[in-house]
């Protein structure tokens, strides 16, 4: 297919990232005193520790919002970027600290975007540490401030989202009609181990396996027949769900002899279609878009870059060059992203 013209499509870039330096000074902190089995410490480390070029440029573009950011968007033809508090957000420190650089972080955010309403929208980092604190913010960012859905980075101190003492934040969430971006981290401790042998426990494997697990989890805990019009959405085109939705819905009714799952009043893939949308951040892969397109509909998909851990020009390229139509274009590079987190049109 012929590369579209560059003005020819609204780009609104869905799991874009960003940090400010007292939520780097706090992980930093956290970092020199974590336990070795802490998940996200090694990969922490990494990011902190090293002076490679590419570390560098990440840990600067983090940082940067208004400046390199706004000129590699314009260069590119991005006409939005989704801002999200990079991974782990504030969800490995103590409770106290992490609300109050959660409440920081969101009245920054709002702050920018009031300066740039076109170029920026946001999801509110929040503490899910403190679920009655969480649901408190997420109420004050998305009414007070404007924003534009959640950010939790998967697992918290090594518990998932299903546990009902984490359900004041569905609550919330579904009651605002904001959606939650469920962001990848490192695998939970009780199954990081045989991932970290060959460094497979971040991008390469590890985040995509946490945060699919997180998916299911929800999916077969039955969380959507309590929150039946909650929103959330995955990245890397779901995460790995799409591609085993049959199995998942084959094996679902076989019950084990020790740990039967709750009956559910759908599907698991019938939840997948209803209750989640997925971004294509870190896929720019042809194949697999189309197989997510026929599967979920172009509907369900956003477009995303994952800035600045991938590169702007090659998901601009990718999304660009993708075989498919011009309409499901349109709603993968803006529409869906327009209508699910309510960005002015």
């Amino acid at each position: 297919m012929t590369q579209p013209e560059r003005g020819s499509y609204r780009r609104i870039a869905t799991e874009e990232a960003f940090s400010v330096p007292e939520v780097f000074a706090a992980l930093q902190d956290w970092v020199a005193t974590a336990e070795p089995d802490e998940p996200d410490r090694d990969f922490l480390s990494f990011l902190f520790g090293q002076d490679l070029p590419g570390l560098q440029r990440v840990r600067r573009q983090l940082l940067d919002l208004e400046d390199e950011r706004l000129k590699i968007m314009d260069d590119n033809g991005v006409d939005m970027h989704l801002l999200s508090l990079t991974a782990p957000g504030v969800q490995t420190l103590p409770d106290d600290r992490a609300c109050a650089l959660a409440a920081h972080v969101n009245d920054g955010l709002a702050a920018v975007i009031g300066r740039h309403p076109d170029r920026f929208a946001g999801l509110a980092a929040i503490a899910p540490q403190a679920p009655a604190a969480a649901a408190a913010e997420i109420d004050r960012a998305v009414r007070g401030l404007g924003l534009n859905g959640i950010v939790i980075n998967s697992h918290t101190r090594n518990e998932y989202l299903d546990d009902e003492k984490f359900w004041p934040i569905f609550e919330a969430a579904e009651g605002l009609g904001a959606p939650i971006y469920i962001h990848p981290r490192s695998p939970s401790a009780q199954m990081a181990q045989p991932y970290k042998r060959f460094g497979l426990e971040t991008g390469i494997y590890g985040f995509q396996a946490e945060t699919g697990l997180h998916g299911i989890r929800l999916i077969c805990s039955g969380v959507f027949d309590r929150f039946p019009d909650l929103r959330i959405v995955l990245g890397h085109l779901g995460e790995g769900i799409p591609f085993w939705l049959w199995r998942v819905d084959y094996m679902h009714p076989v019950r084990s002899s020790h740990n039967s799952r709750p009956k559910l009043e759908l599907k698991p893939s019938e939840y997948f279609k209803r209750n989640f949308t997925i971004t294509t951040s870190g896929m720019n892969w042809h194949p697999a878009l189309a197989f997510c397109v026929e599967v979920l509909g172009a509907d369900s998909v956003m477009w995303a870059i994952d800035y600045p851990y991938q590169l702007t020009e090659g998901a601009v390229e990718f999304m660009n060059e993708a075989p498919i139509s011009d309409a499901d274009k349109h709603k993968i590079f803006h529409g869906n992203a327009e209508r699910v987190f309510r960005i002015a049109t």
